[in-house]
């Protein structure tokens, strides 16, 4: 059974790099456990010698993402962090990276504490001014890192000026797209050299396996991340492998859903008295929205809001809920929020969090599945608890 030519995006994340098991016709691929494999001599297999240096199950899942992303090549790593450090293990000692300043706090921390020490420089410019991100260029640069939507601001960058912009100075733009997923925008298509993915989130979907990808459309560089892949060994299991695959076959529905609830959350949040501000590019008043009509289908799950007072209230309002957990990570069918404070970003120096606008009434919200009514019902809990000291 092969997905013929011009298939939409949905009926590829439902077959995409996957055919029914030859052996058995097993409509469901089969997990492939086996750390070896047999060979007919010394180098003479069927494509596997190693489940380190790559897998059946692993391939199916690479094959898959690389088709919704649109790329040629897919690498598979044992988480999004992995999955970035990659990438930069391409790079030498000396070499420059520009870097989003709006970005994942452990995003943040490799680039600040892991390869800093290995000689690897890193700027953090404001991407959404794309002149002054040129301008922070260097002789040295050798690759760009964004974030678009970004962790935890919801900054939305023009992809496809910076790639352009980029690669008129010969040098590749990398766009984590996890927030986004291939269902809403795809980075290549816009000039973007490599998409990566923390697989955890959307493309999962379900909150329980931790992995990450990289896809591109350079074979070189594809060459070099196998090598690194093999070599370095921060691989997903098969079973890791197959739990993404069968969150993938549900992504485009999961995905519908989660922004039409978050739409509709943010502008109730925008209208709520106790937030200061919601930052939502669904909504007119984003700075970003303009953007994001254009290079993206739909603005994403993920809402971040800034509620009046500061870290008790803040607190407050994380415990009192009940439907919404208080926990890191997104994308997941149940709705989760966090303190980017003093949770996924308490990594940057307090400075620089005040700079960026992390303050500490600040809380990211991944809308999940549920009913929009029980979720709203939920936050005006958590905003009684924490500004009418009402026991909940």
């Amino acid at each position: 059974m092969r997905v013929p030519p011009g298939a939409s995006i949905e009926t590829l994340c439902i077959h995409a790099g996957q055919e029914p098991d030859p052996a058995s016709g097993a409509v469901m691929l089969p997990i492939v456990l086996s750390s070896t494999f047999a060979q007919d001599g010394p180098g003479v297999h069927k494509g596997f010698d190693y489940s380190r240096a790559g897998n059946p199950t692993r391939a199916a899942l690479e094959a898959c993402l690389a088709t919704l992303e649109g790329a040629q090549h897919g690498i598979a790593f044992g988480s999004g962090c992995a999955a970035l450090t990659a990438v930069l293990l391409t790079l030498r000692s000396g070499d420059h990276v520009l870097v989003g300043d709006d970005v994942y706090g452990g995003t943040f921390r490799i680039f600040d504490q892991v390869v800093a020490q290995f000689g690897i420089e890193s700027s953090f410019v404001d991407m959404s001014d794309p002149v002054r991100a040129f301008e922070a260029m260097r002789p040295n640069t050798r690759l760009v890192w964004i974030e678009t939507p970004s962790n935890p601001l919801l900054k939305v960058l023009d992809i496809e000026t910076l790639a352009a912009g980029a690669r008129a100075r010969g040098v590749p733009v990398a766009v984590d797209n996890t927030f986004a997923t291939p269902m809403l925008q795809r980075p290549l298509d816009l000039g973007a050299s490599i998409v990566v993915h923390s697989t955890t989130k959307y493309l999962n979907g379900h909150s329980d396996v931790v992995g990450g990808a990289v896809l591109t459309n350079d074979r070189a560089l594809a060459e070099r991340l196998h090598f690194v892949q093999k070599a370095a060994g921060s691989v997903p299991s098969p079973f890791d492998c197959y739990l993404v695959l069968r969150g993938l076959k549900t992504l485009a529905v999961r995905m519908k859903r989660h922004v039409e609830t978050a739409r509709g959350i943010a502008e109730w949040l925008a209208t709520h008295p106790r937030v200061a501000h919601v930052h939502y590019p669904g909504l007119p008043g984003h700075v970003g929205h303009a953007i994001a009509a254009r290079q993206m289908k739909g603005p994403g799950g993920m809402i971040t809001f800034e509620i009046e007072g500061a870290l008790a209230q803040a607190v407050t309002f994380l415990r009192a809920l009940r439907i919404v957990a208080c926990a890191e990570s997104l994308g997941g069918v149940e709705s989760l929020a966090e303190h980017p404070a003093t949770m996924t970003h308490a990594s940057l120096p307090p400075k620089a969090r005040q700079a960026l606008g992390i303050r500490d009434g600040l809380i990211r919200l991944s809308v999940g599945l549920e009913d929009a009514g029980d979720l709203r019902g939920d936050l005006e809990r958590g905003f009684r608890a924490a500004f009418e000291q009402t026991h909940v």
